[in-house]
């Protein structure tokens, strides 16, 4: 059975709402939660991007049972990897073990505020490796000095460190970043549901792990109304990786998808409340390989409707995948 999971979706909801929304879904039954890590939302309609990891912090105490996760976490440009490995050992303690930490090669939309340039998809890659293992060697304690291509650490040291270490996730798209995780990761990031991810990832080492996917919808009474609503907020993510990853700025979305059509959108997100709709949208994880889901409700002001809708009647039908 497919475990169903939540969305914190950090570019549609303030810091508090969010802590709001996941002490819901925990009493609502969904099984697991992520939250999105960024700087800048898609889109301006979108209207929010808090710190995460405060938020994380916040969810740990105010909830008691669901798990939280990162999805994802950048560990190359805004954070350094070793500030990484500390706020997700404090978050994995403020949770009691319930923290597992994802992680990705980030977009420009994010990681320009830096000023840092932003490299190929390759380098990217190559420098998630390296922040993943740095991570790693912090996690098993004592002092880490480190002097590679792309990072320096020098005597750096975890002082609290949870008993059981956050598992990490790594976010996937294409050969090199399976491979990657297949390597490194304990369980598999990706928002497609393509067999081939799932398959190149076991090829490398990742038999027997979860993976993780993510599903938006857009729940509303009024099918025309979620219809509008998900072309308005995340017309963006018809777009694909390629492009996503390069935007810098909201303004670069609302170019590249001035042509959108509201029913474009439609096709690919279901919209309104048509239990059966978002069955036949999340069949595909299933049938790639998926063992957990993570659901993104469309629009901020729409989490409760949508998770008194999800507990009724969603969830049952979603488990019988």
């Amino acid at each position: 059975m497919m475990q169903i999971g939540y969305t914190m979706m950090t570019e549609q909801a303030g810091p508090r709402e969010l802590v709001e929304h996941v002490v819901e879904a925990e009493r609502a039954g969904f099984d697991f939660s992520v939250i999105s890590d960024h700087s800048f939302p898609w889109l301006e309609s979108q209207g929010h991007a808090p710190y995460a990891w405060s938020v994380l912090g916040a969810a740990a105490q105010a909830t008691s049972r669901i798990p939280l996760m990162s999805f994802v976490t950048c560990p190359t440009f805004r954070y350094h990897p070793a500030v990484i490995a500390q706020k997700a050992a404090t978050v994995q303690l403020l949770s009691e073990g319930r923290f597992r930490l994802g992680l990705g090669s980030g977009e420009n939309l994010n990681e320009h505020i830096i000023g840092e340039g932003w490299p190929s998809a390759r380098v990217r890659l190559d420098m998630l490796e390296e922040a993943v293992e740095i991570i790693r060697a912090l996690f098993d304690g004592g002092y880490v000095t480190h002097h590679g291509p792309h990072y320096q650490v020098d005597d750096a040291r975890l002082w609290d460190l949870p008993d059981t270490p956050p598992p990490l996730g790594i976010a996937v798209s294409g050969s090199l970043s399976c491979a990657l995780a297949g390597r490194h990761a304990d369980l598999l990031v990706a928002t497609e549901p393509k067999r081939e991810l799932v398959e190149a990832f076991d090829r490398h080492g990742g038999t027997g792990k979860p993976r993780v996917g993510q599903l938006p919808i857009c729940y509303d009474t009024d099918r025309d109304a979620a219809v509008a609503r998900a072309h308005d907020q995340f017309r963006w993510s018809v777009g694909g990786w390629r492009l996503n990853s390069e935007l810098p700025l909201p303004v670069g979305f609302e170019q590249a998808t001035e042509h959108v059509r509201p029913e474009d959108v439609a096709e690919q997100i279901p919209c309104g409340d048509d239990v059966e709709a978002v069955v036949e949208a999340a069949r595909p994880y299933a049938e790639a390989g998926f063992t957990e889901l993570a659901l993104v409700q469309i629009g901020g002001e729409h989490q409760l409707p949508f998770l008194r809708w999800a507990e009724s009647k969603l969830l049952p039908a979603l488990r019988e995948l």
